[in-house]
């Protein structure tokens, strides 16, 4: 199973170099691969070696599948007309920017071509299926930005390739950009998901206005993500601390969501239990807007709650091989996404090696337990962190240790706080204040701790990075084959006890004679 990931991901790869195709026959052989090693009578390593040539096979198809529906769909030719079009779809986000210039992604329903000088129609309505990257200027900025994931609209603009900085939008399936210049229409989602995730998140930032400007925009990231309204500098300090982690929503933001209804779930009965817990899962997502980091967190979750359901509980690893490779056959465009690399590296690092570092660390068992999560968290983002970022701040793991304590608090007391003091804002103004003073002293504590850290001018490049963990990686492997091992401050060579001087030193005392054999 361990396997099976990297699997995906090389099978990922292969087709993004082999190009868009359809994917018929990758899937029929990968179909045809997978039912032969399930009913041959092959040893178990082969059939293990079948099914994951039969996952790479499939990854490559799907792959090569996704990319074949960016470069050929029914805007293929208006986007290299560069056409002036009317388009009506459903936001998928919520828009960023301000009034002037706003950004956010379209699924697009339907599409009719418009007479660039007369605005007349100059084809009849087609069906789309395709999600586009809209730039609002004009009139169109100031009426999308106030708008919200799941609502429909109308805009008029022009389409064009994407290019440049824009290119970064098709791993997030955008086959093109509008240019939209004025918003026609625009109406609420029927869609009850969309309708109960809004109201929810609505409910919990509600109560956080109350807050100054800077300590709600930071709630809002740490309960949903939403770092919108977050200033730059304030921003950059967490980056340059190392903590841009906390404004992600992530696994931990759903533990806290999960420890709060859990008294409720722990009440019903398994089958309920499961459908409500999927329920949770469902909505924190759709509040959250889908990140991938809470799609991870959401299958593992997902796969953990269904295999207790089963009677077959699984380990740690297992569960997030299963989630991660579920996800990338899913969306094989995932494998481009930062968040998600970073959520998985971290969750792969704590998995393996929060428990030992905890256990070699020394000190008060709290501070070795938060000391061996932060660095364990550290080493398994480090593939991802340091080819995007080129860099490592070596103020992350103290600023961790102070800010993370913060984390949980903030976070728990902020969706209690938020949903009751957005209830009582209205008919009781002063109990809404005062339920969230512990929500503005955690806030200020966390702004504190990015701000003193990103005064400390210390990072590691990656070549250092690359030197360290070579050297690190040659001085376990000498350390494996010559059998040398630390004890104490002396290096000893790790050697079998002499069998003839145990059983001669214990031939006075028969019960400890060492058996033959």
């Amino acid at each position: 199973m361990v396997l099976v990931p990297p699997t995906v991901a090389i099978g990922i790869l292969i087709g993004e170099r082999l190009g868009p195709a359809p994917a018929r026959l990758f899937l029929v052989a990968a179909i045809v691969m997978v039912v032969v090693s399930i009913g041959g009578r092959s040893p178990s390593s082969r059939r293990g070696a079948l099914v994951l040539a039969g996952l790479a096979v499939l990854a490559c198809g799907l792959e090569r599948r996704a990319l074949d529906g960016l470069a050929h769909s029914s805007l293929t030719a208006p986007v290299a007309e560069r056409a002036d079009v009317e388009m009506q779809g459903t936001l998928v986000g919520d828009p960023d920017g301000s009034r002037w210039a706003t950004r956010v992604l379209l699924r697009v329903d339907t599409l009719r071509l418009i007479d660039r000088d007369s605005g007349a129609p100059r084809s009849d309505v087609v069906q789309v299926g395709r999600t586009v990257l809209v730039q609002g200027t004009d009139r169109a900025a100031g009426r999308l930005v106030v708008l919200a994931s799941g609502d429909r609209v109308t805009l008029l603009g022009w389409v064009r390739p994407l290019d440049g900085f824009d290119l970064r939008w098709r791993w997030r399936h955008a086959v093109a950009r509008l240019d939209a210049r004025d918003l026609v229409a625009a109406w609420s989602s029927d869609s009850a998901l969309d309708v109960v995730a809004n109201a929810t998140r609505g409910a919990v930032l509600r109560g956080a206005d109350v807050l100054p400007p800077t300590e709600r925009a930071l709630v809002a990231g740490f309960l949903v993500g939403d770092t919108r309204d977050l200033p730059d500098d304030v921003l950059a300090q967490f980056r340059a601390a190392g903590l841009s982690h906390l404004l992600a929503v992530s696994g931990a933001n759903l533990a806290f969501v999960l420890a709060i209804v859990g008294p409720l779930l722990r009440r019903m009965r398994r089958t309920p239990r499961l459908v409500a817990t999927v329920a949770v899962l469902v909505i924190f997502g759709a509040m959250t807007r889908w990140e991938p980091s809470v799609l991870r967190a959401g299958a593992m979750v997902g796969v953990a709650v269904l295999a207790a359901h089963l009677g077959r509980p699984a380990r740690g690893v297992r569960v997030l091989a299963l989630a991660v490779s579920g996800l990338l056959l899913v969306d094989p465009f995932l494998l481009h996404s930062v968040g998600f690399g970073l959520s998985v590296g971290a969750t792969l690092g704590i998995t393996l090696l929060a428990g030992p570092l905890a256990r070699r660390l020394r000190g008060p068992a709290w501070l070795r337990e938060s000391l061996g999560t932060t660095l364990a968290a550290q080493v398994g983002v480090l593939p991802v962190l340091v080819p995007v970022f080129g860099s490592l701040p070596l103020v992350s793991v103290p600023a961790n240790l102070l800010a993370v304590p913060l984390a949980g608090p903030l976070t728990i007391w902020g969706l209690i706080a938020g949903a009751v003091s957005g209830l009582l804002a209205g008919p009781a103004p002063r109990i809404a204040h005062a339920l969230q003073v512990p929500t503005l002293v955690l806030a200020d504590g966390v702004l504190g701790i990015a701000a003193a850290a990103a005064q400390v001018p210390l990072s590691v490049d990656a070549a250092t990075i690359g030197v360290v963990v070579g050297i690190a990686a040659i001085g376990a492997v000498v350390i494996r084959l010559t059998g040398i091992r630390l004890i104490g401050s002396r290096l000893v060579r790790a050697s079998r006890p002499d069998r003839r001087m145990l059983a001669e030193r214990g031939a006075d005392r028969p019960s400890e004679r060492i058996p033959p054999g």
